[in-house]
């Protein structure tokens, strides 16, 4: 049974935060899912991580030919095509109980200072921990990464 780990993202933004999260992921053997809720952010996304100066990170942008070969794929579809045991849920994008208990790890990650986000990322640690998944919220506020809570 997994867990989902809420990360609040105040000092550095998605797109450095993510692929320290999808090393240490793929480190632990995990094929993983980045599920996101626009196309067009996902592309700027697979650009980014493309262009990472800390490392190759094999990944890819769902619909192509080799999407069930991807260790990390960028998908917008709540199917991972990939086989993967750990979803990183970004923007949003929705995730349910089942997953988290399905899946070694669910992790949603949220941009503090937007507020819809904010508001968001409650609801669904709300609506996970209401269906009994575990949970835990964790802050880089302090310029560390650091469990503040765990349902």
């Amino acid at each position: 049974m997994g867990a989902a780990y809420f990360y609040h993202l105040t000092r550095r933004p998605l797109e450095a935060t993510l692929p320290v999260l999808l090393d240490r992921s793929l480190g632990q053997g995990w094929r993983v899912a980045v599920r996101g809720t626009d196309a067009d952010r996902l592309a700027w996304l697979d650009e980014k991580l493309w262009l990472d100066g800390e490392g190759f990170l094999p990944h890819g942008l769902a619909g192509g030919p080799h999407d069930a070969d991807q260790p990390v794929l960028l998908t917008v579809a709540p199917e991972m095509s990939n086989g993967a045991v750990c979803l990183m849920a970004i923007d949003g994008a929705a995730v349910t109980p089942d997953e988290v208990t399905r899946l070694d790890r669910v992790c949603v990650l949220f941009d503090g200072a937007d507020e819809t986000a904010l508001a968001k990322a409650r609801g669904q640690w709300r609506d996970l921990t209401r269906a009994g998944c575990s949970a835990q919220y964790w802050s880089e506020e302090s310029g560390r990464w650091e469990k503040k809570a765990e349902s």
